[in-house]
């Protein structure tokens, strides 16, 4: 339900109206969410790009070598409820992907180009305390993304690279939706002065590349170590692998998560069912981070860790997928780590 508030609260951003109070059970037009002249580019440039990326979800692409044809589709929900039970840090997330292309065989395209995802992201991000954070805690923030990237592969070499769009502070109303949720389900819910504190608006162009190589062992073991540069809203070198063990996710098209790291399915394989047990780790360095800025005292740590787990289950007609995610800290007065889970339930009609 909170997902769902969520992806209305991103089109009302888009779209330049504010959602009205959850308390309310009839619609009402709310006026354009008022900008400083200072950020109105940027504002324009989000929304046209945001629109734009909505209409192509809907219309089949013509391209030169053909009309190119929407393949999949894929999403994940983190929330750290769904984990260690408390709500902080990396609080909770939401990935969203569609992807184009003229066929799929099994087998990722060899021009970049050729298969073409486009992705939508929300995060919300928050101190130790929600109505009273401690001191040193993270500052409050909530973040909207929008972005094009492009799967392919070279010598055995399976390359992920695209560009978003990242927009954070007050004007994507996350933080009026997370207050008025956790007020209308009896949970802690950000106070005004936590709100007050976070982090400001911007827009944070982002440029994302991975590069991996798959390892089978049989027909439903693989190893796959990878590679991650990352510079925009944070800047970052990573390095991990992931493992799998059973049929689901074989000759799949799979989707990194941003904050967990979990590959979720976009382009699926439904003849293969039954149960595939997946785990990995990385780590990280981190040279800069939008969320955790250096002018207000935030010293980064030195490494950022995550190790996951998880299992998909499909069916002839239902999928599901549930993992767990440890978070190493990300900066030095981080009072403690923690664990999101993370679940996405698909039911082919």
């Amino acid at each position: 339900f909170e997902t769902i508030l969520a992806q209305t609260r991103a089109w009302c951003f888009v779209s330049g109206n504010k959602l009205p109070s959850l308390s309310q059970r009839i619609s009402i037009a709310y006026p354009p969410m008022a900008r400083d002249g200072d950020i109105i580019f940027g504002v324009t440039m989000f929304r046209s790009l945001s629109v734009i990326l909505i209409c192509l979800m809907t219309v089949p692409v013509t391209a030169a070598g053909g009309e190119l044809t929407r393949l999949g589709y894929g999403r994940l929900i983190n929330n750290d409820l769904l984990g260690d039970l408390r709500d902080r840090e990396r609080t909770g997330s939401f990935s969203s992907s569609r992807v184009w292309g003229r066929e799929w065989d099994g087998n990722l395209p060899r021009a970049a180009g050729a298969l073409i995802e486009l992705r939508l992201g929300l995060e919300v991000l928050a101190p130790d305390r929600l109505n009273n954070p401690r001191p040193g805690s993270r500052p409050w923030a909530g973040a909207l993304s929008v972005g094009v990237h492009t799967h392919f592969e070279r010598n055995n070499i399976e390359f992920a690279m695209g560009a978003s769009i990242y927009a954070t502070g007050p004007q994507t109303q996350l933080g009026e939706l997370q207050q008025q949720f956790h007020q209308l389900i009896g949970a802690p819910a950000p106070s005004d002065r936590t709100l007050a504190g976070q982090i400001g608006n911007g827009y944070h162009p982002t440029i994302l590349i991975e590069a991996g190589r798959r390892f089978d062992f049989g027909t439903t073991t693989s190893l796959r170590p990878f590679i991650e540069a990352q510079a925009g809203v944070e800047d970052l070198v990573r390095a991990g692998f992931d493992l799998t063990l059973g049929g689901v996710g074989h000759q799949e098209l799979l989707v990194r998560d941003t904050t967990t790291g979990h590959r979720y399915r976009v382009i699926q394989n439904d003849a293969a069912t039954g149960f595939s047990w997946v785990a990995g780790a990385d780590i990280a360095h981190v040279s800069s981070s939008t969320y955790l800025p250096r002018d207000r005292g935030y010293v980064l740590t030195n490494q950022r860790k995550r190790l996951r787990m998880g299992v998909h289950w499909q069916s002839e007609r239902l999928s599901a997928f549930y993992g767990l995610t440890w978070l190493g800290k990300e900066y030095s007065t981080q009072p403690n780590d923690q664990v999101v889970g993370s679940v996405r339930i698909n039911y082919a009609f």
